[in-house]
């Protein structure tokens, strides 16, 4: 619709006061009016888990014209679900995540918090996104992504994206990226996740660790082959996790 301004519903995992939240906003900002709503503290690898025995509240920490951003005390997808029921006045025109501090390519989508924005959002039938930088840098720079993610979002913007179909997107770790590679999510598992510590003589205190193990690194239409090459990722997903290619299988089994 002509003079239409799009609203542009931006959260992430690492805070409101992540550098990688400041520079996504900064990346976006030309593309229509901000309303940001991200996690009072980290809240990384929380996936797509709710608040739900305590009171989640809000506030707001920054404000200009076209920009509001605001701390909330729950978890990404409460941010995502209070924003919209309360600081949007209309129904988002697009709703992006990150940049994330970290890569979430693979299976760690599962895991994410960066992603359980995403997915909020296209249960909610709006278009979303996430973007992630793999780095361990919190101080990372980010400017190599900023032409990609204005180009991402506005096309999404234009053009939309299918039904029930959101976009994760990952960066690698350079300063001059190669282009853009439409990818399908990698293969891959998790082990030695457990790296045990001790607490005052008690040794059954445990910090999260883990190492990364690909399936098939030689597979070249993967998320993880991509970033390893130096291209940016994106990863079409669904929210319908229903395995229709195995439903004939299954009924045999119960048949």
């Amino acid at each position: 619709m002509k003079g239409h301004i799009p609203l542009i519903l931006v959260s992430n995992d690492d805070g409101y006061m992540a550098k990688g939240f400041e520079e996504l906003i900064h990346a976006v900002k030309p593309l229509g009016e901000i309303i940001a709503m991200a996690p009072a503290r980290p809240r990384s690898a929380s996936g797509c888990s709710l608040t739900m025995n305590v009171p989640v509240n809000y506030k707001l920490r920054y404000q200009e014209p076209g920009i509001s951003i605001y701390s909330c005390s729950g978890t990404p997808a409460d941010c995502t679900k209070l924003a919209l029921h309360t600081v949007c006045d209309r129904m988002p025109d697009l709703i992006i995540s990150g940049i994330n501090h970290g890569d979430n390519s693979s299976i760690n989508a599962h895991y994410s918090g960066t992603m359980s924005v995403v997915f909020e959002g296209c249960m909610k039938g709006i278009p979303s996104i996430g973007f992630s930088l793999r780095t361990d840098n919190l101080d990372a720079d980010f400017t190599p992504t900023l032409p990609y993610i204005y180009f991402i979002c506005e096309s999404v913007l234009k053009k939309g994206l299918p039904p029930n179909v959101c976009l994760n997107v990952n960066f690698p770790e350079a300063q001059n990226l190669k282009g853009i590679r439409i990818c399908r999510q990698g293969e891959g598992t998790w082990i030695n996740e457990w790296e045990q510590t001790s607490r005052r003589g008690d040794n059954k205190y445990f910090w999260m660790a883990g190492d990364f193990i690909e399936t098939h690194p030689e597979q070249e239409d993967t998320d993880l082959w991509a970033l390893r090459h130096g291209y940016a990722s994106v990863v079409p997903l669904t929210i319908d996790l229903t395995a229709y290619r195995s439903m004939s299988n299954i009924s045999r089994l119960f048949t």
